[in-house]
This record gives C-alpha cells, sequence and structure tokens, in this order.
C-alpha cells in the first residue's frame, strides 16, 4: 500500500489519539453525569455519545481556528475530519461498556465502573487505529485537517 497522503501507522496512530482525546474526555463526562444522576443507562450512554462528539469535534475546530478559518468552515472540517473517527470509537467503547456484566450499575465509586471504562476506550483505540489509516490513505478523515494545522 502507497503511503500516500500520510497514511502510515504513526499518522494513524497520532490521529487516533487526537479522536481518542476528544472522546475520552466526553464518554468520561457523560458516564460520570450520567451515574451521579442516576439516569437509565441507556440515557448515560446517549449522552456519552453525544458529548464525545461535542468534544472530538470542539478539539479538531480549536487547532483548524488557528489556522484563520471562520467557525462554519473549521466546524465543516471537523465533521469531515472526524465523524467516522468518532463514531467506530463511539461503537466499540460503549459496546464494550454495556457487555460488561454490572459495569454500567457499578457506580463511580466501584474499579470495575473505572476499569471498564478505560478498558473500553483501549479497545476502541486499538479498533480505530486501522480505520483511520484506510481513511487518511484515501484522503479522507484525518487527512482534511492536515490541510489546516499540523500537530
Amino acid at each position: 500500500m502507497s503511503e500516500q497522503h500520510g497514511a502510515s501507522w504513526a499518522t494513524a496512530i497520532q490521529a487516533t489519539l487526537h479522536c481518542l482525546t476528544g472522546c475520552a474526555i466526553g464518554e468520561v463526562l457523560g458516564m460520570v453525569l450520567g451515574t451521579a444522576f442516576g439516569l437509565h443507562n441507556a440515557a448515560t450512554v446517549v449522552l456519552s455519545i453525544a458529548l464525545a462528539f461535542v468534544f472530538g469535534y470542539a478539539l479538531t475546530m480549536r487547532g483548524v481556528l488557528k489556522s484563520g478559518l471562520g467557525v462554519a468552515a473549521a466546524f465543516k472540517v471537523a465533521l469531515a475530519a472526524d465523524t467516522v473517527s468518532i463514531a467506530v470509537m463511539e461503537l466499540i467503547d460503549n459496546t464494550v461498556i454495556v457487555a460488561i456484566p454490572g459495569a454500567m450499575d457499578a457506580g463511580l465509586a466501584s474499579l470495575l465502573f473505572w476499569l471498564t471504562l478505560a478498558l473500553s476506550l483501549a479497545v476502541a483505540f486499538v479498533v480505530t487505529v486501522p480505520v483511520n489509516r484506510w481513511m487518511i490513505g484515501r484522503g479522507l478523515g484525518h487527512a482534511k485537517v492536515h490541510a489546516h494545522h499540523h500537530h
């Protein structure tokens, strides 16, 4: 496979770490808020996913806005760059969390809750790296960000 568009494993890992940062902030915040407020598990998952997208897009927009793009254009870049990556990451990490018996109901003081959350994000990272490599190799995903700023 050619390394066009910077489709190396290192580039894919860096793009996925960027995505993981926003996803982890949103995911953890959503799980903590949902658990703290006693939301139903489904509502907690929805909140976590929504916040993962918000923080994922916001982190990308922050970097792209520094390049001088306006907010609307930066948002379009973030949508193009991160939507698939965040969606894959969220699908995987929430599947892991829901699949581990008792994890969603464990509570914030439980080691099971925090270990499951960490495991879910680690598994999501591993699954998302090849997806990002494939996309970047085709000029999609995080490759869209590189036209506007460098890490």
